[in-house]
């Protein structure tokens, strides 16, 4: 898993699966799908160029160094048509290569980059940054198997640089591997302590590891560090929910939707979590925002369904289990739920049409293990 920082400079698009794991937004994710964070470490463009600095007249200089400086200014288009330039004039010197695949990658061409890459590393195969730059546009494509390969290659070539052990976590958590996540994390924050947004990544690979206690302390720790860190409070909030502490995952559920923008994961959570904890009332309030910020969820729409039937709502309780049934057919629990409303409406052969398909559903449905995902089906 939703998309978020900008310590690291200029950003690129993710690749989550979702959540990316348990019901994590993959707002993040919810971190909910997403976007890749991008080290703009420029300075590594220039590593051995005293040996070759030439007079102003070398053509190739003075386009890399134009095109340097449009990237720095953020002018991407004018940045790569100066480093094609610069690349075309001096084909031998990797710097050039380096300073377009960043060109490309931060224009969002990956497979520019990708292409690029493939001809450089093939060229220079012991380059660190090149193997780095290559992994990031396989990541941008939705290459991850071939992006951790580069990343990995970087990582032995270039063990201390914790910024491909960052990039390298972002592909583990795409790919679920969380506890591979955690130790490039691990690495990256040995460095970079003060990191808010690495804290709740770290957080969100202990949390996926089984690791609860060590996910809450670092969400509580990038708390401390930045009150307003992206989805923080929602991590957090789904941490306690975890262990069964709903009073407390209410609480970080509601901090995370007074500090930003309308959400509809954790609006869900927070309507979950009061249905839970028989609030049905205050949890319609939230789960009916949730159903209208995302129309397409099927697991609102089940709740929002729940919470109007224990109501005594029982004609918008059918509407709104009859919609979750659309937008998922395989959960077995709107069978349940719309066979109980079907009974209160006194439409008993429509009840008991359901309570079969649950029971036919239910027996075919695989039994699942781990973390807390949102809600258990019936």
């Amino acid at each position: 898993m939703t998309d978020t920082a900008s310590h690291r400079g200029p950003m690129l698009p993710r690749n989550c699966g979702s959540e990316m794991e348990s019901r994590l937004p993959t707002p993040w994710f919810f971190v909910p799908c997403g976007k890749v964070l991008l080290t703009s470490v420029l300075a590594v463009f220039f590593l051995g160029a005293v040996g070759w600095a030439h007079p102003q007249s070398d053509r190739a200089d003075v386009a890399l160094q134009q095109g340097q400086r449009a990237l720095d200014a953020g002018d991407i288009e004018a940045a790569t048509r100066k480093l094609e330039e610069a690349l075309e004039l001096a084909p031998e010197r990797v710097e050039n290569a380096r300073a377009l695949m960043l060109a490309y990658l931060q224009g969002r061409r990956p497979a520019q980059a990708a292409e690029l890459g493939r001809e450089a590393v093939a060229r220079w195969a012991n380059d660190a940054v090149l193997r780095h730059w290559l992994g990031l546009a396989y990541f941008q494509s939705g290459r991850n198997q071939e992006a951790l390969e580069q990343l990995q290659q970087a990582v032995k070539l270039a063990p201390r640089n914790v910024d491909i052990h960052h990039d390298l976590a972002l592909v583990h958590l795409a790919e679920r591997q969380h506890e591979a996540a955690a130790r490039a994390l691990e690495q990256y924050l040995k460095r970079n302590p003060r990191s808010a947004l690495d804290r709740v990544l770290l957080g969100r690979a202990y949390l996926n590891s089984n690791r609860t206690m060590q996910a809450i302390a670092e969400f509580q720790a990038a708390l401390r560090l930045d009150p307003r860190v992206p989805h923080g409070h929602y991590h957090l909030g789904f941490a306690f929910a975890s262990l069964g502490r709903n009073r407390e995952a209410v609480a970080e559920y509601k901090r995370e939707i007074a500090a930003g923008e309308p959400n509809a994961e954790a609006l869900y959570q927070l309507g979950h979590t009061l249905l839970e904890l028989g609030e049905w009332n205050a949890a319609a309030d939230f789960l009916k925002q949730a159903t209208e910020l995302d129309p397409r969820r099927a697991d609102a729409h089940y709740d929002y369904g729940k919470a109007r039937l224990l109501l005594g709502d029982v004609t918008s309780a059918i509407a709104l289990l009859e919609r979750a049934l659309e937008l998922d057919p395989t959960d077995p629990s709107a069978h349940y739920q719309l066979a109980r409303a079907y009974d209160k409406s006194g439409d008993t052969e429509a009840a008991r049409l359901h309570r079969q398909q649950f029971s036919e559903l239910k027996a075919r449905q695989q039994q699942t293990g781990g973390m807390a995902t949102g809600r258990v089906r019936e």
